[in-house]
């Protein structure tokens, strides 16, 4: 698949078309000779749930390829990153034009995620089935 983002991973667990892949995903210099004495190279250890996976040949253990197309990444950043930012910053923006005090401007501001992030949970279904990982055999 053309414009993705892949990794390879371990799969973790199997519950019918539910499976949970773990991935390692590394820093970009990672690979580099002296990294181990840098503490710019890292890796976070993380779980990628695949839903509506129809094939039912893996099993725990299995080395797998998790990815998603670059589209479907890009609307993950935009919910858990873009339209966050831009709500904090519209309501600084309007509460600093009204003249209010700087700390409560910030207190709201953080205030206001609670409803946007209490709709991406109520949504998480709808967003998950427009947000898909695919798996392939390594």
């Amino acid at each position: 698949m053309e414009n993705s983002i892949r990794h390879e991973g371990t799969v973790e667990s199997v519950d019918g078309e539910h499976i949970r892949v773990r991935i390692i995903q590394h820093s970009a210099c990672s690979a580099c000779k002296v990294a181990s004495h840098c503490s710019a190279s890292e890796s976070k250890e993380k779980i990628v749930d695949v839903f509506h996976y129809k094939q039912h040949h893996l099993r725990v253990g299995d080395a797998v390829i998790v990815g998603t197309s670059s589209h479907s990444a890009g609307k993950a950043l935009l919910l858990g990153f873009g339209f966050p930012l831009l709500l904090l910053l519209v309501v600084i923006g309007v509460l600093f034009a009204a003249g209010v005090n700087e700390g409560i401007t910030a207190l709201a501001a953080l205030v206001a995620l609670i409803p946007y992030y209490i709709g991406l949970w109520i949504f998480r279904q709808r967003i998950a089935d427009n947000i898909a990982f695919f798996i392939e055999d390594v």
